[in-house]
């Protein structure tokens, strides 16, 4: 939603809600799909009352900070989001058997078919178990991308890969500190994320502790006041929201780039030719 709740306004409702005032929201990268904004301005038009301090980390920092072999095991086998569950589907244990692959064949085809026309990114459709009773779903899993960028204008590298706010096992971590997430119904049970090897494969609790550890060590609490702007590069600098109590009303605005972006490019890359010479 939009601020102001003009559907053509330029600044979007940040999370607000006060449903999700303990959730605690990890770092990361804004993109969709393939797609990612240069570069954002996020603005308080009223701060809560206690927390709701808005994050960001420096993405360069995170990379440096990480354990070298975990880094190139992420690279050479990439990273995947699972970006939605459907745990609407227990009912298909009730058929026969012998009924049940293919009609899970045949539900898997048409609600991949149908989110895959809704997204301008191509969506894979698994099968999994979901919630304390193992409730049979459908999890929707983004294409395979490297955790690592370079940056376009300064050829840095630096950490692109939202696992701090994606994990599951992160999040659920979180809980015995702020509660639980409070995904109990509609949207909400639907929008559930986790974060995998490039090739389905799991992360294990170790690699995911560090890379939390990494980031935390890494992130600044930003207390905004009304009026505040806080304009971040989105390839360089993570970004997140803590906990909060009270009324918050933040937004956001989202830009494809910075004005005089050829010239910084040009300026680093001079300096990379000095720095060779």
């Amino acid at each position: 939603p939009t601020v102001d709740g003009d559907k053509n306004s330029p600044v979007y409702e940040a999370v607000n809600k006060e449903s999700r005032k303990n959730f605690f929201i990890g770092m990361h990268n804004e993109f969709v799909g393939t797609r990612a904004p240069r570069a954002a301005a996020f603005v308080c038009f009223k701060a809560a009352e206690e927390g709701g301090e808005f994050l960001i980390a420096d993405g360069r920092q995170i990379f440096r900070d990480l354990k070298t072999d975990l880094v190139e095991r992420l690279y050479n086998r990439n990273i995947r989001y699972s970006v939605m569950e459907l745990p609407f589907f227990g009912w298909v244990d009730n058929f026969p058997e012998f009924v049940r692959p293919t009609a899970m064949g045949a539900l898997k085809g048409l609600v991949s078919a149908a989110i895959n026309a809704k997204v301008d990114f191509s969506v894979d459709m698994q099968w999994g178990e979901a919630g304390y009773d193992n409730t049979k779903m459908l999890q929707a899993r983004a294409p395979s991308q490297p955790p690592i960028l370079v940056h376009p204008v300064t050829g840095e590298p630096h950490w692109f890969c939202n696992v701090h706010s994606h994990s599951s096992k992160l999040r659920k971590d979180r809980e015995s500190i702020y509660g639980a997430e409070r995904f109990e119904d509609g949207a909400s049970q639907i929008n559930k994320s986790d974060m995998y090897y490039g090739d389905d494969g799991a992360i294990s609790d170790e690699d995911l502790e560090h890379m939390d550890e990494v980031t935390m060590k890494n992130v600044q609490f930003v207390k905004m006041t009304e009026g505040d702007v806080v304009l971040l590069d989105n390839y360089k600098c993570m970004h997140g929201r803590n906990v909060f109590d009270g009324t918050r009303k933040h937004g956001v605005a989202w830009f494809e780039g910075w004005t005089g972006e050829e010239e910084m490019k040009a300026k680093a890359q001079q300096s990379k030719q000095a720095a060779m010479a």
